[in-house]
C-alpha cells in the first residue's frame, strides 16, 4: 500500500494498458483541473504495442457554478452554463501548439461588448445555442480540437452555489463566496438534486482512479459532490480515491485551513469518507515565492500528516512543486504521480479477482 513517498508496482498480473486502458476520472474546475490535465494528455497517445508508457483513458467532471467574468456575464444574457472552467479543460487537453487551441483561449482587449470575453467562451455560447444543449456544445467544441479525453459538466441543470458562513450569513454566487472573509460552514447547490450529465455514473464506476483537485475546496471541487448520486458513485466504485492537496490557501475560502480540514470539509459535505489517499508536495518553496503569496493574504497550505492518517489516508509526499514565480503543482510530475497509483489500483484489483477466479474454475 502506497504510503509517503513514489511507490512501486508491486508484483502480480502484468496489466495490458494497451487493449484496456487504464481509466482516470478527474474532479474539479478552474485551473487547478487543468494543470492535471495538461500533464495527463501524453499518455492519451501511448497507444500500440511498443508503448513505453500506460495508455490511459481520460474524464473530467467540471463544476459550473462560475459566475464572474466572462463566464458569468455570458451566463446572465444566454441563461447558460458557464463555459470558462470548461474551455480551460478542453485546451489542456489539446494539442500544445495546436491554433485552434490557442485561438480558444485568446482573450479580447477591447472592442464594445467583447473586451473581457475570450474566443472559446464565445465559441461555447454560439454552440450552445445553435444545439440548445451546452453538453452537446462541450462534447462539438472537443471534437473540434481533438481533445485526448472525455469532459463532462457536473449537470447541465443551471445551478447557484450558495454557501452558510460561520457568523450565520448565507451567501449567493461563487464569485461573493470565494470574497467572503467569515469562514465557510457548509455549502449546496440551489436547487437541490440536480442531476449528474449522462455518462458520470458510469464513468466512476468504471475508473481505476478518482482524483479529486487541486483547486478551490468550495467553489471547485466539493460542489461536483453535491450533485445527485454523485458522491454515492465515487464511494461505491472500486477505484482508488485520491485527493491532491493544494499548495496554498485560497483568500477568504480556505484561510486557516490544514489540509486535514480540507478532508474533513470534503467527506461532511459527502456525508461520507471518500478519500484514502492525499497526495502532498514535499519540495521547499522559496521564500521569496511565499512572501509575495502572502502579501496577497495566501499562505501554504499546512500538512499535518498525524491528523491526514488519523482520518485513516495515505499521504503521499512527491517532489510536485512546479519551476517559475507562481506557487503551483507541475503538470508532467503531478500526471506521473496520478498514473503511478492508478497501476496500483488496477493491480490490486487483479490480484484480488485472481484467487475468485481460480477458486471458481476448480
Amino acid at each position: 500500500m502506497p504510503s509517503r513517498s513514489s511507490p512501486s508496482p508491486p508484483a502480480g498480473p502484468p496489466v495490458d494498458w494497451v487493449h484496456d486502458p487504464l481509466r482516470i476520472f478527474a474532479i474539479g474546475g478552474g485551473t487547478g483541473l487543468s494543470t492535471l490535465l495538461k500533464g495527463l494528455k501524453k499518455y492519451a497517445h501511448q497507444v500500440g504495442a511498443a508503448a513505453r508508457e500506460p495508455y490511459v483513458d481520460i474524464t473530467a467532471m467540471v463544476t459550473v457554478t462560475d459566475d464572474g467574468g466572462s463566464s458569468g456575464r455570458l451566463r446572465r444574457e444566454f441563461d447558460m452554463l458557464p463555459p470558462g472552467d470548461v474551455r480551460n479543460c478542453i485546451v489542456a487537453l489539446s494539442e500544445d501548439e495546436a491554433l485552434l487551441a490557442r485561438l480558444f483561449q485568446y482573450r479580447f482587449s477591447g472592442g464594445r461588448g467583447l473586451k473581457g470575453h475570450s474566443f472559446g467562451n464565445l465559441f461555447l455560447t454560439a454552440l450552445t445555442q445553435i444545439t440548445g444543449d451546452f453538453a452537446r456544445a462541450v462534447e462539438l467544441s472537443s471534437a473540434v480540437l481533438a481533445i485526448a479525453g472525455r469532459i463532462f459538466p457536473s449537470t447541465r441543470q443551471n445551478v447557484t452555489l450558495r454557501a452558510r458562513l460561520a457568523d450565520g450569513r448565507v451567501v449567493d454566487g461563487e464569485t461573493r463566496i470565494s470574497r467572503s472573509t467569515a469562514p465557510i460552514a457548509g455549502i449546496e447547490l440551489i436547487p437541490s438534486g440536480v442531476r449528474p450529465s449522462p455518462g458520470i455514473l458510469e464513468a466512476i464506476a468504471g475508473a481505476d482512479v478518482i482524483t479529486l483537485g487541486p483547486g478551490s475546496l468550495f467553489t471547485s471541487i466539493i460542489p461536483n459532490l453535491l450533485v445527485r448520486g454523485v458522491a454515492r458513485a465515487i464511494q461505491r466504485s472500486p477505484a482508488w480515491k485520491i485527493c491532491i492537496l493544494n499548495l496554498m490557501s485560497q483568500p477568504g475560502e480556505t484561510t486557516g485551513l490544514t489540509a486535514a480540514d480540507h478532508i474533513e470539509a470534503i467527506h461532511r459535505h459527502a456525508r461520507a469518507p471518500l478519500i484514502q489517499f492525499a497526495v502532498a508536495n514535499s519540495s521547499p518553496i522559496a521564500r521569496p515565492a511565499l512572501a509575495r503569496y502572502v502579501r496577497a493574504s495566501a499562505e501554504q497550505v499546512k500538512l499535518d500528516h498525524g491528523r491526514l492518517e488519523a482520518l485513516g489516508l495515505n499521504v503521499i509526499d512527491l517532489p510536485l512543486l512546479a519551476r517559475g514565480e507562481k506557487i503551483r503543482h507541475d503538470s508532467a510530475l503531478l500526471a506521473a504521480a496520478v498514473i503511478d497509483l492508478a497501476l496500483h489500483s488496477r493491480r490490486a484489483r487483479l490480484l484480488q479477482a485472481s484467487p475468485r477466479r481460480r477458486s471458481a474454475s476448480r
